[in-house]
């Protein structure tokens, strides 16, 4: 692993740092009024940190919202309020998934392809969290060095979100919705790249 992080700080050293703003829809299957918008920025720095900073407005006490826990590993976060990025190396059939719910826990894993290889990651991602009556903010830092096996050029990007309502439904956020119904591990929803 050490190796590994170190091949991909050398290969990154001479990128500039890449900033882009982005906006998440609904997925036509599953709208709800409630939501007045969701957007993210995207962040990769030099060194190869991708940092996200996601936006959900609307009333919140009309979400189910996790409230604050210690910072640790938890899997099936997507069964309530999370936000989500997928990250592959251009031309890669591998990805990575992380999931960041707002009480600060989280989940990260590999998949060698689509659906298929899945094993869990180790490096925690950094997780702030701010809450207002109509905004929720998360921010979220992890160092990708440690992801990929070996130096990348373009990074595809997909990001998401599940929103649980407060009577229970769910509402799914990505920058594109490519199928009938919302899958975010569908390579056509890595609609960022990064470079």
């Amino acid at each position: 692993a050490a190796r590994r992080a170190a091949a991909g700080r050398r290969a990154l050293s001479s990128r500039a740092m890449t900033t882009t703003r982005a906006t998440l829809v609904p997925h036509p299957s599953t709208p709800c009024d409630a939501v007045e918008g969701l957007g993210a920025h995207v962040t990769l720095t030099a060194s190869g940190r991708l940092q996200l900073h996601y936006v959900l407005r609307g009333p919140l006490a009309q979400f189910a919202i996790a409230a604050p826990a210690a910072q640790r590993f938890r899997d099936g976060l997507w069964r309530h309020t999370c936000f989500e990025a997928f990250v592959a190396a251009d031309g890669a059939a591998a990805y990575r998934e992380l999931n960041v719910a707002p009480s600060r826990e989280w989940a990260a894993y590999s998949f060698t392809k689509y659906r298929e290889g899945m094993a869990k990651l180790e490096n925690a991602p950094q997780v702030a969290v701010r809450k207002d009556v109509d905004r929720l903010e998360l921010d979220v830092a992890v160092e990708l060095a440690s992801w990929f096996d070996a130096p990348w050029r373009t990074l595809q990007l997909g990001l998401a979100a599940v929103v649980e309502t407060a009577d229970g439904r769910h509402v799914y956020y990505a920058l594109r919705h490519p199928s009938e119904r919302p899958d975010f591990h569908h390579r056509g929803g890595f609609a960022l790249q990064l470079s």
